[in-house]
């Protein structure tokens, strides 16, 4: 694409050292060596020229494309709005597409079925990702028709789309993600609440439990219900409602899977129900999305919206200004968006549906001096989701003035309530922000911070200390500041513990884990009273809530008017607590520590691998249990006796841990750096001993070369970033990394 000549009296961003790390790793355009061939005002450059040619095709329009793209250019290098990293990557390249949302159709048939295989591989290609309903699938056990077979059902099929996704992501600009729905009324529900119960099963999906009206009365009665065979329509039983739903919301204290969504709620929002029945949303839940629809998003980032001079305001003015040329943006990017199949680039240029959200809410919270968990705070997401909301709409009516309605305008509900005409069908979403606020320098969407401090490990051993700047400017001028207090509260990330600080600082700089469960859905349902699509928030839990904690959360949100809810118990989706239930509570609180050590079958199965160590060839057998480590055997060619009663040692000491149910993390810290008289240069680095190179295997094998973090109690286990090895956070419904930007959904 032929980009208009970049001015060159342009100021260049100011970027933190962060931001420039995650913009040269995932957005500057690269050549065939992987080497940056774009600065960071380039990229917004090409971004901000790519987006604003479109408005040349608008006769009413009261901007010149070159005063546009100018605009443009400024609204994103100040930070105050960003698009969806789709666009950042791929606006005037000849890849072109910029939506981040999508969903596809899968229908029963072998042949739509892999279509939806064919079609998700093309998005995850172009940097979108995908969300399924696999609720039209005829269950486990069903005949088939045409062949006189038997059906395998929804989940097994999920497997093949999870294989798929796995290997576009190894060549793909982004990893694919995907969002698997299925509704609780299907057959097969139970098997889909559970299909996640092995770690790194369907790893690139997230799922969630489509709930209806009828399921959620028949739960509070603890009633039945029917189960329907969506390919015939037919009652194929029954289950009680109370039993699936506690279920359901055991395995979410188990792992944070299944979230849910509640789709008549859903579908009650449905701008043009005349075009079909919503089923799915796109990976992290925010997006409600009709089969073949596709969406672009963008956020605002409101720490940079307090009025200045005024530390108890919002600059009102301004942030309409933003709102409104936000829109015209976005707009504009779905006409600029080379769409990957014909079928979704009819369908959003039918709808024109765009999602303006928000980030750094968190960061305007501490300017302005309102604790997180309040009710002034509740008070102000509500306005400010109403201002939003209010002026999207009237920022889409104002280009249905100068370009005309979305063509379903006329059937729209819109139209039925006698309201726009409006441009577009949907204005509003509360999106991720994770890398989008690494680049702006703020805190995520709608979230709490997750931590206040923190070190990052940056080259050499060196550590990099990040400190949130509203917190440290009130801790300095409270003169309360020092490294070592910086220090203590990285250890942690909070300061609700340190009485040294003042207590009305400890009130107001508060952090995800220090605030209460029912905050967390207070604030979402607080902004989804105003927005359009939905809300992406992550209910933070403590390791020691309950599942009846989960229970309230989950009836919580449909009493509040919530589309969907996720949920986050600390350490509870990469590692558990080494013994799990109400019963290790008991025991963990009466300080015993009781260890079972599993039986050791007749047949086990595993894999040999070789590696060369300085005393010698080791061959190291690991042999598994529902794909997990459970028993080491080492053995060195042409060893002494010394040397192989040392192996045989050391490999029945870690096949008791493993079988006692010791973490592979835990094992892997014990030996890694063990060093020994003979090191040797291997692979990727230098092998010190034998314990040291049977921890290397164990890591790369299980741990994704990373060894996990563990809290100071040892129980708890927390996954580390592929790229840089920080430490990844859950929020927003995903797994972000806060140091590179690497993000597990996309």
């Amino acid at each position: 694409m032929n980009l208009p000549a970049m001015p060159g009296d342009l100021a260049p961003p100011t970027l933190t050292k962060n931001a420039r790390i995650v913009l040269a790793k995932r957005y500057l355009r690269k050549d065939l060596e992987g080497k940056p061939i774009e600065t960071e005002t380039g990229l917004f450059w090409r971004v901000a020229a790519t987006v604003a040619a479109e408005e040349a095709k608008f006769e009413k329009s009261p901007y010149a494309e070159a005063d546009l793209a100018r605009e443009f250019y400024e609204l994103m290098t100040s930070f105050k709005f960003l698009p969806n990293s789709p666009t950042l990557m791929n606006a005037g390249t000849e890849m072109g597409q910029l939506a981040a949302c999508f969903v596809l159709p899968v229908s029963d048939s072998i042949d739509e079925i892999f279509d939806a295989v064919k079609y998700a591989a093309m998005i995850h290609k172009s940097g979108g990702g995908t969300g399924f309903s696999f609720s039209r699938l005829r269950p486990q056990g069903s005949r088939v028709g045409s062949t006189g077979g038997v059906a395998s059902g929804p989940v097994s099929f999920m497997r093949i789309f999870n294989t798929a996704t796995e290997q576009i992501k190894q060549g793909g600009t982004r990893r694919g993600a995907n969002m698997g729905i299925l509704r609780v009324d299907h057959p097969d529900i139970l098997e889909f609440i559970r299909c996640k119960e092995r770690e790194g099963d369907l790893n690139n999906f997230n799922i969630s439990v489509a709930l209806t009206e009828n399921f959620m009365k028949s739960a509070k009665k603890g009633e039945d219900y029917d189960l329907i065979a969506t390919h015939t329509g037919q009652s194929k039983g029954t289950l009680n409602a109370g039993d699936v739903f506690a279920i359901l919301v055991q395995k979410a204290w188990e792992s944070g899977d299944p979230g849910i969504i509640f789709l008549d709620r859903i579908n009650r929002d449905n701008p043009t129900p005349h075009l079909g029945d919503i089923e799915s949303t796109n990976p992290c839940g925010e997006q409600p999305l009709l089969p073949y629809e596709a969406c672009n998003l963008g956020s605002i980032n409101l720490a940079l919206m307090a009025a200045a001079g005024d530390a108890a305001a919002v600059d009102w003015d301004e942030l309409r200004r933003v709102i409104h040329l936000s829109v015209r943006f976005l707009d504009n990017v779905i006409d600029a968006s080379q769409y990957p199949l014909a079928q979704i680039t009819d369908m959003v240029r039918r709808n024109r549906k765009i999602g303006l959200g928000l980030m750094g809410f968190a960061d305007l919270l501490f300017q302005l001096g309102v604790p997180y968990n309040s009710g002034e705070a509740l008070a102000l997401g509500e306005r400010v989701m109403d201002f939003f909301q209010t002026e999207s709409k009237n920022a889409s009516k104002q280009l249905a003035a100068e370009r005309g309605a979305f063509p379903e305008y006329g059937q729209s509900a819109y139209a039925k309530k006698k309201l726009g005409p409006y441009r577009n069908a949907t204005t509003t979403t509360i999106a991720p922000t994770g890398t989008l606020s690494i680049i702006a320098g703020c805190s995520s969407g709608i979230e709490p911070l997750f931590a206040l401090c923190f070190s990052r490990n940056v080259m050499d051993g060196e550590k990099l200390m990040e400190i949130n700047p509203y917190f440290e400017k009130a801790l300095r001028a409270s003169e309360a500041f020092s490294q070592m207090l910086m220090e203590e509260v990285a250890r942690t990330g909070s300061i609700a513990h340190i009485e040294m600080i003042p207590e009305e600082l400890r009130k107001i700089y508060i952090t995800a884990m220090d605030i209460e469960p029912v905050w967390h859905l207070k604030m979402q349902a607080a902004f989804q009273k105003f927005t359009d699509n939905a809300v992406s928030k992550t209910v933070n839990l403590p390791n020691s809530a309950t599942v009846e904690d989960i229970r309230d959360i989950y009836m919580m949100a449909y009493e509040t008017g919530c589309k969907g809810v996720t949920v986050y118990r600390d350490g509870s989706k990469s590692g558990q607590v080494l013994c799990t239930g109400q019963g290790a509570d008991a025991d963990k609180a009466e300080g015993k520590a009781k260890t079972k050590v599993k039986h050791r079958p007749d047949v086990v199965y595993g894999f040999t691998q070789k590696v060369k160590i300085g005393l010698g060839d080791l061959y190291l057998t690991v042999n598994e249990m529902d794909g997990k480590p459970f028993e080491v055997f080492a053995t060195i060619g042409k060893s002494g006796r010394s040397i192989t009663a040392k192996a045989e040692a050391i490999g029945r000491l870690v096949s008791l841990a493993l079988r006692s149910g010791v973490s592979v993390a835990d094992i892997v810290e014990q030996l890694k750096g063990i060093g020994g008289e003979n090191p040797v240069f291997q692979k990727k680095g230098l092998l010190l001993s034998l314990p040291d190179a049977i921890a290397w295997v164990l890591e790369n094998r299980y741990l994704g070369g990373r060894i996990a973090a563990t809290e100071e109690n040892g129980s708890l286990y927390h996954p580390t970033c592929p790229d840089c090895s920080a430490d990844l956070i859950f929020e927003e419904g995903c797994y972000v990394c806060k140091a590179c930007g690497y993000t597990k959904c996309g």
